[in-house]
């Protein structure tokens, strides 16, 4: 891996991360999915990956322990926080050093925000963000726009349509910020109360075309080239009332699917509820379990990339 800007290197936030970098992941990506088995291996060969998920998870816990086996590591760590110390008051502080001593890399999924950057201000070994309050959740925007560049063979003049919770969801700032990158249009469709936070984009709109609607209109059907899915996310709610104002606000069946462009490639960071139908599996626009499979090519060429500075 010469040049190998991501050695030893923690991951909170995709904004750290310039075009060429990604690009670079990218192409390593496709590269390490063609090595043999006992090449492979001899990437993360004894080296443990530690990790603490303080929420809920499902692909990103799963796709990174795969990742990492698929090139020969291990994995320790807590997922159930009731059969951890956690139950008994101990601190992230405490629990990230601890971990630390136990493993070579750690992905830390936690409820607040800011919590990716102060697990790396204190802990000796990289730290992956999987997931930091409302704030980011930076490798699952390299993995979408890593699927978008697989299915669409570019990014740069694509229109992106992103639809649903886009004020809790820091699957979609990440994304945002990643995009910001390339040269896109992207249009944003949320019901009013769950716009984006514009003090989270702040400079963004100088840097790529951004228009916000609250309900999809023929135009946006007809000339999006991607569609980007998310969920209305209960857990962020904490009036239950305000939730039911704006579940099921949006739905994506076969009915819909045939106002859109042919080629329109539907992405979800999933979960999925109810904001694509089941019907719509079956499409070859359909590409969110594609988009997960993904995932764990590029996180195994991530883990990879961050355990060796030497060449392949």
């Amino acid at each position: 891996m010469k040049n190998n800007r991501f050695f030893n290197r923690d991951v909170v936030s995709i904004k750290d991360f310039q075009r060429d970098e990604l690009e670079y992941l990218f192409n390593k990506t496709d590269e390490i999915k063609k090595l043999n088995p006992k090449e492979k291996d001899e990437l993360g060969k004894a080296r443990i990956m530690g990790y603490l998920f303080y929420e809920p998870s499902t692909r990103t816990r799963m796709s990174f322990e795969a990742a990492m086996a698929s090139i020969g590591g291990s994995s320790i760590g807590i997922s159930d926080l009731k059969s951890s110390s956690i139950e008994k008051g101990e601190s992230l502080q405490d629990t990230v050093r601890v971990m630390d001593l136990y493993s070579d890399i750690m992905i830390l999924r936690h409820q607040l925000d800011g919590s990716s950057k102060f697990a790396a201000e204190i802990s000796d070994h990289p730290i992956i963000n999987g997931g930091s309050g409302s704030e980011e959740h930076p490798t699952q925007a390299m993995l979408d726009l890593y699927t978008m560049t697989k299915e669409k063979k570019k990014i740069d003049g694509l229109k992106i349509c992103i639809l649903g919770d886009l004020k809790y969801g820091r699957t979609i700032y990440s994304l945002l910020y990643g995009l910001s990158n390339y040269n896109v249009e992207i249009i944003l469709v949320s019901p009013p109360t769950l716009q984006i936070r514009q003090e989270s984009i702040y400079g963004l709109k100088n840097k790529v075309k951004i228009v916000e609607l609250v309900e999809m209109n023929e135009k946006v059907f007809r000339d999006t080239d991607i569609l980007y899915v998310t969920r209305i996310q209960k857990e962020r709610f904490s009036d239950p009332q305000e939730y039911e104002k704006v579940k099921g606000a949006y739905t994506i069946d076969s009915n819909i699917l045939k106002q859109f462009k042919s080629d329109i490639s539907i992405m979800h960071p999933l979960p999925r509820i109810d904001e694509i139908s089941q019907d719509v599996d079956s499409k070859t626009n359909a590409i969110y379990f594609k988009q997960a499979s993904y995932g764990k090519d590029l996180r195994s060429a991530l883990l990879a990339l961050i355990l060796n500075e030497s060449s392949l």
